[in-house]
């Protein structure tokens, strides 16, 4: 582990979910006495965040998806060197909500047959993944459901429809195959508390580290 740091990311379909999950996951960390940086993407550094507004908000077509892959990657870029990193070097626990493994999905898979282009330049500009991948799997039309209902000005993706959910819970399952030492897929169709019991327990197997 990077610096003897702890680096958990979440994965799913638009209103599966998972940030819900992230933010749980970390409260209950802190309060076993972890020092936990909660942290998004795109986001979670000043610079990602400006990109952020780009790229989630506005018409479905606004970027095509060679461009959308470069913002994401540049916005990755800023996110691992100004707050990712040091915290791994720190020995910090760092929970992200979304990482790489979305833009191998929503750039490399759902616009055009990009995943290729997605890996060399994830392995050219962040060369990081992370110890261990939540997948929080949920049926497409109930994500969808909930995610519009939130009536935010980040919509652009949820905007595709439910075709985009559909083919994106199906690449999520098979990259959780392509990737399994890292992935755990947890059912996100149930109570919020009993899916929070199942991160912790997938946490505490796979990294040894105590969560309960």
């Amino acid at each position: 582990m990077t610096g003897g740091g702890l680096f958990v990311s979440f994965e799913g379909i638009d209103g599966s979910g998972k940030s819900t999950q992230a933010r749980l996951l970390a409260d209950h960390m802190r309060e076993l006495g972890n020092d936990v940086i909660l942290t998004r993407e795109p986001g979670g550094s000043p610079g990602a965040e400006e990109i952020r507004a780009l790229v989630l908000q506005g018409d479905p077509d606004r970027w095509s998806a060679e461009t959308e892959l470069l913002l994401f990657t540049a916005a990755r870029r800023d996110h691992l060197e100004r707050t990712i990193r040091p915290a791994l070097e720190a020995g910090k626990v760092v929970i992200c909500d979304r990482f790489a493994d979305s833009t191998r999905m929503y750039q490399g898979l759902s616009r055009g047959d990009l995943r290729a282009k997605v890996d060399r330049l994830h392995d050219l500009m962040i060369g990081l993944e992370p110890h261990l991948t939540l997948l929080i799997d949920m049926d497409p039309g109930a994500a969808l459901t909930r995610a519009k209902a939130r009536a935010t000005p980040e919509e652009r993706f949820e905007d595709f429809g439910l075709s985009l959910q559909e083919r994106m819970r199906q690449g999520f399952l098979d990259l959780a195959r392509e990737f399994a030492a890292r992935f755990v897929v947890i059912d996100g169709n149930r109570a919020v508390d009993t899916v929070a019991a199942d991160v912790r327990a997938a946490v505490s197997a796979r990294l040894a580290v105590a969560v309960s």
